[in-house]
């Protein structure tokens, strides 16, 4: 999601919602320390996707990661190119297939557009047999999936998704229209039950929704809303005054990137000019927010001329230290020992940032790091909106894991037209930073 994400939310069309949907800020940042940020190396990235790629906006946006258990040489790259559809590509970044997005159903019609895409083991899945990849399509407000099968013709992305699966969000094709659609995507088993979900976010909304995942008699997959949550749009300062993020008119601040701790079932949401958010995966219980943006309670007022926000105050300092809108992707780095980290992408000023997995005060800051060029043409990455990362042996080309990270600004560009494509790390290299 390159672009601009960062205009969410009106202040005029918020503060009515301020009595609502307010949350109490505390004065204490909650962050305890900063750093300069380390510096890891792309080793490899994606072919460049173009913003016309076949008449489309074909841009790269999200990652995941697939490792294949019994050849993991093998394992894949899954990332959205947006209206461009889904791209697959192996370890050594080169392209092996590529999905279009589902034509608009009608003349003037949204066209497909896949935002968000994730895995679901089949290890995990009731009555599962092959794992999943489940993508967000916020061009027509619904989930696809697809079946994970590199052995099968047309793989090794099969589509499977049931067919006349309902929107999430929006109530008819004029919402639909009006971009009421699904938007940032994670998934979910729960261990207990042994059900599959996907969490998906609402376009211009702070609604997070659970999508129960159903497989049908005919090896096909279907979905089920259970129930939503609504995160705070306006916040209520410790000076006493109210503050809601600048955005387009009528839109409130929304959330893309997510991930799921499956350890403790704890969701952890990017709220994109607002900061880090927990909650309990089932969408049972309170939001507590974990770190904010730097800008957090910022006075700005948005410009339709210019169609972006400028500052009109002064900083009160109620910002955190680490984050700069937009928070984008959002990935879960597990070590052998069940720790780890939550990886947040800190869009605004191109760094990462780790955070501890613990959860008795709250997720502690451990490190920041960028992805700098590698060899040869390999650039590094800028305004990254995805992130994925797998800590497990994927041959010799990655044999302690691999970081993936969307570039929002590949370069060498083309002219006017907006270049993006994935860069590649050696996990190796980032956990010896950070233990260093």
């Amino acid at each position: 999601m390159t672009g601009n994400s960062a205009k969410r939310g009106s202040t005029a069309a918020l503060a009515g919602a301020l009595a609502l949907l307010g949350a109490v800020v505390p004065g204490q940042a909650f962050a305890e320390r900063s750093t300069e940020p380390l510096s890891v190396t792309a080793e490899a990235e994606t072919p460049t996707l173009f913003d016309d790629e076949a008449g489309g906006n074909a841009n790269a946006d999200d990652p995941a990661i697939w490792r294949d258990p019994e050849h993991p040489e093998r394992s894949l790259v899954i990332g959205t190119a947006k209206e461009g559809g889904l791209r697959v590509y192996d370890l050594d970044a080169r392209l092996v297939q590529s999905i279009p997005a589902p034509e608009a159903p009608g003349e003037g019609d949204a066209p497909g557009r896949f935002n968000n895409v994730d895995i679901v083991p089949a290890a995990g899945q009731r009555h599962g047999t092959r794992d999943l990849a489940v993508v967000s399509d916020r061009g027509r407000d619904r989930l696809r999936v697809y079946r994970i099968a590199p052995g099968a013709r047309g793989g090794p992305l099969v589509d499977v998704t049931a067919p006349g699966v309902e929107p999430i969000f929006a109530a008819d094709q004029e919402e639909i229209n009006e971009e009421r659609t699904a938007y940032g995507l994670t998934t979910w088993t729960d261990e207990r039950s042994g059900r599959s979900y996907a969490l998906v976010s609402g376009s211009g909304r702070t609604e997070i929704a659970l999508v129960e995942l159903i497989p049908t008699a005919g090896g096909e997959v279907d979905y089920r809303k259970v129930r939503s949550l609504r995160l705070p749009s306006a916040f209520r300062l410790p000076d006493g005054s109210s503050w809601s993020p600048c955005g387009e008119p009528g839109e409130l601040p929304q959330v893309e990137g997510m991930v799921v701790d499956p350890s403790n079932g704890t969701l952890y949401a990017g709220q994109e000019t607002v900061g880090l958010w927990r909650v309990r995966a089932d969408l049972r219980g309170e939001p507590k927010l974990i770190d904010r943006v730097r800008g957090f309670g910022v006075p700005a007022e948005y410009d339709p001329g210019t169609d972006e926000c400028g500052v009109s105050g002064a900083d009160p300092g109620f910002g955190g230290e680490h984050l700069t809108a937009d928070v984008e992707g959002l990935a879960l780095l597990s070590e052998s020992d069940g720790d780890g980290y939550v990886v947040a992408s800190s869009q605004g000023d191109d760094t990462f940032v780790l955070y501890d997995r613990e959860r008795e005060d709250h997720n502690e800051h451990e490190a920041t790091f960028r992805v700098a060029p590698g060899p040869g043409p390999v650039d590094g990455s800028e305004g990254c909106d995805g992130v994925a990362v797998l800590n497990a042996p994927l041959g010799e080309k990655y044999e302690d894991g691999l970081l993936v990270v969307q570039d929002g600004h590949d370069s060498p560009g083309d002219g006017g037209r907006e270049a993006t494509n994935f860069k590649f790390v050696d996990l190796d290299e980032l956990t010896e930073e950070v233990d260093d």
